[in-house]
């Protein structure tokens, strides 16, 4: 499971703007993949109140990672797109991460 904040830049000090919660769990043989159920929940800033919603197969070795948009809520409703995924920080000792989601979002 995941409740992870959700910042505005990289820096984990910068200014939280909602959570990133869902869960995730391995999802392949003969790699190091995730199946990745994610929401981003704002609760602050232009988009408070609004989600995205994210599932797909996250290939966690890979420099960039894309994952489709499967739907939102709020400002978000209908939303499609996707999001690139980038590591931008690991620590192998606690597992903690700090990662980069670019999200390419349209409405229909």
């Amino acid at each position: 499971m995941i409740d992870n904040a959700l910042t505005e830049e990289q820096d984990p000090k910068s200014k939280i703007i909602g959570r990133a919660q869902g869960f995730y769990s391995m999802a392949a043989q003969n790699d190091i993949a995730l199946l990745m159920v994610m929401t981003l929940v704002f609760e602050d800033g232009k988009h408070k109140g609004s989600t995205i919603s994210i599932l797909g197969r996250n290939p966690v070795l890979n420099d960039v990672r894309e994952m489709p948009i499967v739907g939102g809520t709020g400002q978000f409703r209908f939303a499609r797109g996707y999001v690139l995924a980038h590591t931008v920080w690991f620590d192998a000792n606690t597992g903690d991460a700090i990662v980069e989601y670019n999200v390419y979002v349209s409405q229909s």
